[in-house]
This record gives C-alpha cells, structure tokens and sequence, in this order.
C-alpha cells in the first residue's frame, strides 16, 4: 500500500491528503478545486507539470486551467496534434505545416509546395477534428531511446523531428500518441482530447488557420482578424527559408556541427540590409514628391526598433536625406496628469500619458519650416522641462518618430496622411523547431529582453518575467492594433539568433529561485533552449541588430 502524503494546493490554500504515485489529474479530480474552467495542467514547486504527473513527495500544487497563458498554449499544442490527426487520417502521407501564429490563431499549410487548401478540406478536416475531440481519446505520455522515438517519426515521415532529435544528443525522448499516432511537443498537452471542445479550424490565405478559444470569451473560439502585411513578411521569410534549405532548428543544428553557421550569419544580415534599403528607398522617392516627411516606426517591446531606426537613419543618408529623430518620451504629460491603469498605477503605456496637443502643434511647426523649441522630461521629477533646445527641418530633412504608438492615427491626427510613413518592425520568427512546433514571436523577444535586462539594465530575469504579462497587455491594447497601418513591415528576427542568444539566456534563468512563481516560465524557455546547439557570437557584426540585446554594437544608444 502507498504511503499517504500531504501536498498543499495553492488553489484552496488547503492541505489535501494523496497516495503516493497518485496522479495529479486524480487528485484533481476528487477534490473540490473551483476554477473557472476544467484544469488542463498544474505547476508543482512552481514547475509546469502534465496532470500526468504522479506525486511521491511533499509538495506545492497549483493546478492551472486555459485562462492562465501556461494553459492555454497546451490546449493550442493538443488541437495541433489532433489536427494532425485527422490530417493524417484523411490525407495519409500528407505533410502538414503549422507555420506561425498570426490573425488569433496558427496558420499551417498542408503538403510541400504552396498550392491553396480548397475549402471543402478544411471542413473536412475539421469535421474529423470534432469527431475525434468527441470520442475523448487519452493523450498518452511515453518515453524510450531516442533512436526508437526517431524510427517511429520516419516511419510516420516526420523528418523535421529526425533531424532535430538526431542532432540534441538525448538518450531518452519524451513523447505522445494519440489513437496511435506519435508526436512530440515541447511542453504538456491536456489528459485527452475531450477537454478541446472550443476551437475553429477555417480557411485562411493559401492555408488554413488552427483558432483555440478566444482570451476575452473563453467559451467561443477566437475570431480571425486582418493580418495580410503580417503574413506577406512573415511568408517572404519562410519562403527565403526553404531557398537556401534551413527549415527547422534541426538543419540549423547540423549546420553549426559542419562549422557552416558563418554563411547563414552572412546571409541573414544581407537580408536584413537588403530590407532596410528597400524601405529607405521607398520612403526617399514619396520625400522627394512631397510626401512621407514624417518617418513613425512601431513595433513591440525588444522587437529591435532602435537599432532598426539607426540603421535606417544610415539608408536614408545614402539617399540624400537627413534624418531627424524627436523623442516621444519628452512629451509625457507631468507625472501628476497622467492617467491611471485599472489597478490605480500610473499607466505610462498609455496614448493619453503624451501631451498630443502639444506634440501636434510642434510637428506642425516643423513641418512649416519654423524653429521649435522642443521640451526634455526629467523623469526623476515626472515633469516636462522647457529648454532653449531647437529645432528646424531642411529641405532635406525627415522626422524620425519611434515609440509604441507610432502607428496610431490619434498619435499624429493634425498631420497629413501623405506626410506620414508608417513602419511595424517585430521578430517575425520564421524558423520553427519542426512541422508541428513553430518558434512564438513573444518567446523570441522575452529571450531577447531577458539577456538585454540582465547584461545592460541590472534587471533580474526574475523580474523581467514578472513585468512580461504587464508588457504583452500593454501590446495588445495599444500596439497590434494599428499594425497593419504601416507602408512596411520589418522583420527583425534573424535565423541564427536562439543559437547565439541561448548561451546568455541559460545562465540568467538558471538563476532564477525555485521558490518564486517566476520559476515556472524560467524553466519552459531553459526546456525550449534545450534543442539549439550553441553558436559563438564572434561572426556576428558590430552593426547587426542582435548586437542591441548582446552588446558590442558600433551604434550609441
């Protein structure tokens, strides 16, 4: 017989007796937990966990249902694999792709080349999703060798996980079946699919677009949104991908055994370059017909837009234009006016904490060739600062405007729409860990903010974490919005960067105490970092937009 144990639940604040080796799920499920919705997963000494997961030892138990972010992207991993299922049911052999996150849900392509999936696919392909969701199968947890998991995945034609796996050096491999049929992700899925009663599956481009539930009305499934600039970049990205062959973390892992790293350094930052001319040169020929004075860069946090802008500052010159640059934090209104979030702080993302009359009248002005004598906000004291500093546009000369709500229209509602060129700039990650498992953006850019906060600002990746839903709800309100507003959309993702960015990262998140909540996304990205082989920073150059978040840029920031 099982020894009992005590484990506290965090979620009744309540000590709750179990047998030892007894599942979480079990415990759940004779317990009186009251969650909003049905616990899909659960944090044990602050680690996520499978409801798999059997409990030997005292411990803190949280259990976590799809309205916490941890939740939610297991139940958008388990509606991945069983669309994969019903895919590999009715198209057997036929390769599916779950390419990125955009529009509220994931887009995927099915086959090899880029031929439209015909409507009545799609409905069928959902219809055999409901059908196996209704039937309640278990999601499995297995492990064995991985030379067994990789025979099973070139049995079923997964090479993106062969590769992968071929190339991470684990003697073991956690897996999952679903009625049969194999997988990997790399976090949990929920017990079985009887619990993804909320989703959509819909044509969408030349594809189709996965929609788990949507985040403000938890019992109905996200709605598509209008995101075709963002899929344009996102897709000239992926297309650049298959050209020169690196299509999964796999090949760029064999890439940097074989010492053959360098060329894609190279090559990935001529493409950057190449973008930023292109834009420099579309905005010069709109400057010299009179348009497109007034440059305004958006993009996200850790998306790369300072080193963007002086690149582009740089491109601009070449192009016979001076560029400007006014800062929208010197036009903070003082520290008292500002508004109030809903938790009573001081909401400095919002639009209303600018002065927008009096940044208005300046641009204006400037725009009529007058001098302007532009404020300074001392942040030490929250109040804006009237100073003899001036400025007077040439002839030549282009305002160059970064900041979260460049792109949106209330930002610069006196100015002309010709006067105005908008750009989004994001770490579109185009390379996914394989068919099944695409790279978030927003995982992209925490890594980012996580080495940069740590190397340059003194900010713990503790608290970087911590302050991370605050900044992605600052984001949605007052970012993505107004995206699709820009003339042009750059992508500051580079297709080597988690493998440069992981030997930073690791060491910091290690840092991070298991007994804080924090632990719990520390140790998902140190799991996600697991299957990058390490690439050396020293090919990378000094002008590279990396250089922003590692140090070591030739620009002054």
């Amino acid at each position: 017989m099982n020894p009992h144990i005590s484990i506290f639940c965090r979620n009744t604040q309540s000590f709750i007796e179990v047998e030892g080796g007894e599942s979480l799920l079990s415990i759940y499920n004779r317990s009186d937990i009251q969650l909003p919705h049905p616990a899909v997963t659960a944090r044990v000494n602050n680690k996520s966990e499978s409801l798999n997961f059997r409990i030997y030892n005292t411990c803190d138990v949280e259990f976590v249902d799809i309205s916490d972010a941890s939740g939610m992207r297991a139940y958008e991993r388990s509606l991945i694999f069983v669309l994969y299922k019903a895919v590999d049911e009715l198209f057997p052999g036929r390769r599916l792709r779950v390419e990125h996150s955009i529009a509220n849900g994931k887009y995927c392509l099915l086959g090899e080349s880029k031929e439209p999936v015909e409507p009545q696919t799609v409905e069928a392909i959902r219809g055999r999703m409901q059908e196996i969701i209704d039937k309640d199968y278990p999601f499995e947890q297995k492990i064995a060798h991985t030379s067994d998991v990789i025979e099973i995945f070139e049995k079923q034609g997964l090479s993106k996980k062969t590769e992968l796996l071929s190339t991470i050096g684990d003697l073991y491999t956690e897996y999952y079946e679903l009625d049969g049929l194999a997988d990997m992700y790399y976090s949990w899925l929920v017990p079985s699919t009887g619990y993804l009663k909320v989703f959509d599956l819909q044509p969408y481009a030349q594809g189709m677009l996965l929609l788990p539930p949507d985040k403000n009305n938890l019992s109905q499934p996200a709605q598509p949104i209008n995101q075709q600039k963002m899929l344009e970049a996102f897709e000239k990205y992926t297309t650049f991908n298959e050209i020169i062959g690196l299509n999964g973390v796999g090949v760029l892992n064999r890439a940097i055994d074989q010492d053959k790293a360098w060329a894609l350094i190279q090559v990935a930052e001529a493409l950057h370059e190449k973008q930023i001319a292109a834009i420099a040169e579309d905005i010069a020929q709109r400057f010299h017909q009179g348009e497109a004075r007034i440059v305004l860069i958006s993009g996200p946090s850790s998306s790369g837009k300072t080193t963007f802008s002086k690149r582009l500052s740089v491109q601009l010159m070449t192009n016979r234009l001076l560029p400007a640059a006014i800062s929208l934090d010197d036009y903070f209104v003082n520290r008292v006016d500002t508004p109030l979030d809903e938790d009573g702080e001081y909401d400095y993302e919002s639009l209303y904490a600018l002065d927008l009359k009096r940044f208005n009248s300046d641009l204006q002005r400037l725009l009529k060739g007058e001098s302007v004598a532009l404020p300074t906000y001392d942040f030490k004291s929250g109040s804006r600062i009237e100073n003899a500093k001036t400025m007077q546009l040439t002839p030549n000369t282009v305002l160059i405007l970064e900041g979260i709500h460049a792109l949106n229209p209330e930002l610069t509602s006196s100015i002309a729409q010709e006067q105005k060129y908008g750009i989004y700039a994001s770490a579109l990650t185009s390379l996914s860990i394989d068919d099944h498992n695409c790279i978030p953006t927003t995982d992209n850019r925490l890594l980012r903010r996580i080495v940069r906060d740590a190397k340059t600002r003194g900010v713990s990746p503790k608290d970087t974490i911590a302050r991370w839903p605050s900044v992605r709800r600052g984001e949605d309100k007052w970012i993505f919005p107004y995206q699709e507003n820009a003339h042009a959309m750059f992508n500051s993702s580079l297709l080597f960067e988690l493998a440069v960015i992981r030997d930073y990262a690791i060491p910091v998140l290690r840092s991070v105490p298991r007994n804080c909540a924090e632990y719990a996304e520390a140790s998902r990205l140190l799991k996600f970092l697991h299957y990058f082989r390490s690439l050396p920073e020293k090919e990378i150059p000094p002008t590279s937009l990396l250089r922003e978040f590692l140090g070591g840029s030739s620009f002054r920031y």
